[in-house]
């Protein structure tokens, strides 16, 4: 909560500064306020309790802040999922950076959404990746949970995957997996970049824990679902789509990364009107 508190608060910070001039201006004095946040488009909610506490962290009066829905839930368009009540001064400070946080998170929630539903029935899973905005990765990835999706690794920190420059770097694939395997832990996994059926072969033969198949085509996803048989999990990755992506699953993959769930979300439309 520690690390939240302080992005929210660099956050409002940046938005206000020395001050909100329009309210004070229009709103000397204190005044009571009603507020609701409402749809205008139909999305999976992710982030309500973030968006409470950006007016926890205003340092105002109280906000009461009355959630009418959990995360993860469908909100139909035009519908009320909050109200607040509180300084309207309070309101109006916090409503941007609040509608900012909730729009992104229920963009990824929703597009994630879509992308589980587009593979059910098979037993692909869908995953992210690191392509997420600079400072929301961890909410982001959060939201992604909350739509369904699963989480890759978080960051270069906790989990090994050795792409086409490692590769190159190291001098080979073989080579790249026996230094990796080397420096870890055993209790982490080793997962490696691959583009076509021989590095396939080689990356299994050199002890490869999760291999990626990266920008493959669909026959040569088949062809590695039955080179590999099981042994190690593979991840299809590059260039999914809503329209690409069940027939992806449908090769037999374990796991579809799909860059476009945090890169390309679009943030939800959600209002903020006083009463």
């Amino acid at each position: 909560m520690l690390t939240l508190d302080r992005f929210i608060d660099a956050a409002l910070a940046e938005d206000i500064h020395t001050g909100d001039i329009t309210t004070r201006a229009l709103l000397p004095k204190k005044r009571p306020a009603t507020a609701r946040l409402v749809a205008k488009e139909d999305f999976v909610l992710a982030g309500i309790s973030v968006a409470e506490r950006v007016f926890d962290r205003l340092g105002g009066s109280p906000v009461d802040f009355a959630a009418r829905a959990v995360d993860g839930e469908l909100i139909a368009s035009g519908s009320v999922f909050a109200t607040l009540e509180g300084d309207a001064a309070d309101l109006l400070m916090g409503e941007r950076v609040a509608l900012n946080l909730l729009q992104r998170m229920c963009g990824v929630a929703t597009i994630t959404s879509h992308f589980v539903q587009a593979v059910r029935g098979t037993r692909t899973r869908i995953v992210d990746t690191r392509k997420t905005t600079p400072g929301l990765r961890e909410l982001e990835k959060y939201a992604v949970r909350v739509g369904g999706g699963f989480n890759h690794r978080t960051g270069l920190y906790d989990g090994v995957l050795i792409k086409e420059n490692h590769i190159a770097a190291a001098g080979g694939i073989g080579e790249a997996i026996s230094r990796a395997r080397a420096y870890i832990p055993h209790t982490l996994k080793i997962e490696i970049e691959t583009e076509t059926l021989a590095q396939v072969e080689e990356a299994l033969t050199a002890g490869a824990d999760v291999i990626m198949l990266d920008n493959m085509t669909l026959d040569d996803m088949r062809a590695a679902v039955s080179l590999v048989s099981g042994r190690v999990p593979l991840e299809a990755s590059g260039g999914v789509s809503l329209d690409t992506v069940r027939a992806i699953a449908e090769t037999g993959v374990d796991i579809i990364s799909v860059g476009a769930l945090t890169h390309s979300a679009r943030a939800m439309d959600i209002s903020m009107l006083l009463e």
